[in-house]
């Protein structure tokens, strides 16, 4: 009975990883981003009217306009671009409706310019170019405000409002949330941006399934507290590197790509763990030693979170231990992109979208270590306090992770 809330907190690894569970978190539509570049409108001189380019998910868009199947369910650039033509009124209503620009306070007035489709991460997005009339003379302060895709339309949840502009003399990204709708700028921004992207690089690894199933195959695989400071080393200078070379557009790998490999990373680790944990090495102890005499012994909670193996001892490794570190670099060089896709930054470099940049990493790499923190004290309690109980547990957690993956891999291969 004294290991009950130890044995519950292991068993929820069976339960994220159920295939149910990995099919709610990958369903395209539970939540979405919008994306938004404004700038001053093009003149012969200083002007406070304002340009703003909407991407938005083409079929959600259609949805929220309370639009017919057929609009919605359109596929293929010609025919979007048709629905898009057909129902321009009902499009304009819906975004000018939640999309706001004012001027010294008072609202510009908003005119559709152009309609487009385009591909981010091989979904079709609707590309709304707007003109902002604003009165009043061009040394005041804008304000942006979203309400695009609020929760309480149904169909998707969570909507952030990602943000690149140009304006009153001031260059600078944000996110805009049901929670901080609106930017304004004069405001010292920089601090409130770090902070922003920061937040949204946590949000991405917490409730991004496939990246948290991944570090959690890790952990699962991991003996001592050496392996997962290693490991977790080599997926964060990897991941990070691909991370910034893909969003500032040095490095470009489709999304069709990308998540099919994502996902297949997370097969191989996890099908590596259940291996392992069949073969007695990953779930009956949590580090394997050899005694000097040939013998083998179960470490205690102490020699886990040792650096270097007890006097009298070594390490027993395996293939698999000589390759981790090489395999999890090149996994992690597949995730970056996958970071970097959901970012979905695609512009020129600049030191203000360098920090946004590198406080979105940063968020990732706080919520990883958060994670870590949690989850590897709670195995290794687990795999000496009841190493039979782990193996079982364990094992039935990595079989689920395998599954949801390669349910993944099907699924992004099939569907894109």
């Amino acid at each position: 009975m004294r290991f009950r809330h130890t044995v519950a907190l292991a068993g929820l690894l069976a339960v994220v990883s159920s295939p149910a569970v990995g099919q709610a978190a990958w369903a395209h539509d539970a939540t979405s981003d919008v994306y938004a570049e404004v700038t001053p409108s093009a003149g012969d001189g200083p002007t406070a009217d304002v340009t703003a380019v909407l991407d938005l998910e083409y079929d959600l868009l259609m949805k929220s306009a309370w639009l017919r199947a057929e609009a919605y369910e359109a596929t293929g650039r010609a025919d979007q671009l048709a629905q898009l033509d057909k129902h321009e009124r009902a499009v304009d209503d819906y975004v000018t409706g939640r999309f706001v620009v004012t001027y010294d306070g008072e609202p510009c007035a908003p005119s559709l310019d152009a309609a487009d489709v385009v591909e981010r991460g091989e979904r079709p997005y609707a590309s709304l170019t707007y003109s902002f009339a604003c009165d009043g003379e061009p040394e005041g302060v804008h304000e942006v405000s979203s309400a695009l895709f609020p929760d309480a339309e149904s169909f998707v949840h969570s909507t952030e409002t990602i943000i690149r502009y140009t304006l009153d003399e001031e260059e600078g990204s944000a996110v805009l949330t049901a929670a901080s709708p609106t930017l304004t700028t004069g405001e010292n921004r920089l601090l409130k941006q770090v902070g922003e992207f920061f937040v949204l690089g946590g949000e991405h690894l917490l409730f991004g399934l496939d990246h948290v199933l991944f570090l959690l195959a890790l952990l699962i695989g991991a003996r001592r507290l050496r392996d997962v400071v290693w490991t977790a080393t080599a997926f964060t200078v990897a991941h990070s590197v691909t991370f910034l070379l893909a969003a500032l557009g040095v490095v470009s790998v489709p999304a069709i790509v990308v998540e099919p490999v994502i996902a297949a990373s997370i097969a191989v680790v996890a099908a590596v763990d259940l291996y392992l944990i069949w073969r007695g090495r990953g779930g009956a102890g949590v580090s394997s030693l050899v005694r000097g005499d040939g013998g083998t012994t179960s470490a205690p909670i102490r020699d886990a979170l040792r650096w270097r193996a007890p006097a009298g001892t070594r390490d027993e490794l395996t293939g698999w231990d000589r390759w981790r570190l090489p395999v999890v670099f090149a996994f992690g060089l597949v995730h970056g992109v996958g970071f970097a896709g959901a970012l979905g930054i695609d512009a020129a470099w600049s030191w203000t979208l360098l920090w946004s940049l590198l406080s979105f990493n940063v968020g990732i790499e706080a919520v990883q270590l958060g994670l870590i923190a949690v989850v590897f004290p709670l195995l290794v309690l687990l795999r000496v306090r009841a190493p039979r109980t782990a193996r079982w547990v364990l094992g039935t957690a990595t079989a689920g992770i395998v599954a949801v993956a390669l349910y993944w891999v099907v699924e992004r291969l099939t569907y894109g």
